[in-house]
C-alpha cells in the first residue's frame, strides 16, 4: 500500500547520523510495523462489502408499519408489541406472512360461501365423485375429497411458496433485503390480466393497504366460520355452516 511504503520510508530517516547499525535497526522495526498492519488489514472489512450490506438491508420497519393506514384506531393497534420484536428483516417477514395468509384466507372465506351458497362446478371432482355430491357445509366438504385430492392443493402450494422464493433471489429483490413485502414473484399466479400494469406508485400502494386490510377481515371471517361449524352457538347470528 501508499500508505504503508511512506511509513516505511520515514522510519527509515528518523535517525539523524545514518550509521549502518541504526539502518538494520529502523529497518526491523519497519520490518514488524508493517507485518503487523498487513495482519490487522487482512481482517478489516472491504469498502464494497460494507456498500453491499448496506444496499442489501431490509425496509426500515417504520416504512412497513406505514402501510395500511390505521386511522380507525388512530395508531398502530399492537396491543401485543409484536411490531417491536427482532429487528427490521423481522418485521418485514411478518407483513409477508399476513399479506399471504390474508389472501389465503380470502380465498378460503369465498370458498366456503360459494359451498355454502350451493354453487358448484360441472363434472366430476374425483372418480365416482360429481361436484353437485359436494356437502354445503364447509369442514364437510373438505372432509368429502379424497386424500390424495387433499394432498394435491398441499402440494400446489408448497410449490407455489418454493418458486416464489426462489423467483424472489433470481428475478427481484427478496422483501428481506430491501424488496417489497407480501410482492409475488410467481409468473401468472397473481394478476394474470395485468390490471396493475401502469398504475402509479401511489395507486399501488392504495391497493396494498386495501389487500392488507381485506385481508385481516378475511383471516376473522374464516376463523368465525371454523368455531361456528366445531363449535355450535360459540358464534353469535352465525347461520348453520
Amino acid at each position: 500500500h501508499a500508505d504503508d511504503t511512506c511509513l516505511l520510508a520515514f522510519l527509515c530517516n528518523t535517525t539523524n547520523k545514518p550509521t549502518p547499525t541504526n539502518n538494520n535497526a529502523n529497518m526491523k522495526t519497519a520490518a514488524i510495523i508493517l507485518s503487523t498492519l498487513s495482519v490487522a488489514s487482512a481482517f478489516a472489512p472491504a469498502q464494497n462489502a460494507a456498500s453491499k450490506s448496506a444496499l442489501d438491508a431490509a425496509l426500515p420497519r417504520e416504512t412497513v408499519l406505514s402501510e395500511p393506514d390505521t386511522t380507525e384506531f388512530g395508531k398502530i393497534w399492537d396491543p401485543l408489541g409484536l411490531a417491536e420484536m427482532g429487528s427490521d428483516e423481522t418485521i418485514a417477514w411478518f407483513r409477508h406472512s399476513e399479506v399471504k395468509h390474508g389472501r389465503v384466507a380470502m380465498a378460503a372465506f369465498v370458498g366456503w360461501w360459494a359451498v355454502g351458497a350451493g354453487l358448484r362446478l360441472p363434472g366430476e371432482l374425483a372418480y365416482g365423485l360429481n361436484f353437485a355430491d359436494v356437502p354445503s357445509k364447509g369442514l364437510e366438504a373438505w372432509d368429502a375429497i379424497p386424500g390424495w385430492g387433499k394432498a394435491q392443493m398441499l402440494l400446489f402450494a408448497g410449490l407455489i411458496e418454493f418458486h416464489d422464493e426462489l423467483f424472489y433471489s433470481r428475478r427481484g429483490t427478496h422483501y428481506m433485503r430491501g424488496g417489497t413485502p407480501g410482492k409475488n414473484m410467481v409468473p401468472g399466479l397473481y394478476d394474470p390480466l395485468g390490471l396493475s400494469t401502469g398504475k402509479s406508485a401511489e395507486a399501488k400502494a392504495r391497493g396494498r393497504s386495501s389487500e392488507i386490510k381485506n385481508g385481516r377481515l378475511a383471516m376473522i371471517g374464516v376463523a368465525g366460520m371454523w368455531a361456528a361449524a366445531t363449535l355450535p352457538g360459540s358464534v353469535p347470528l352465525q347461520p348453520d355452516c
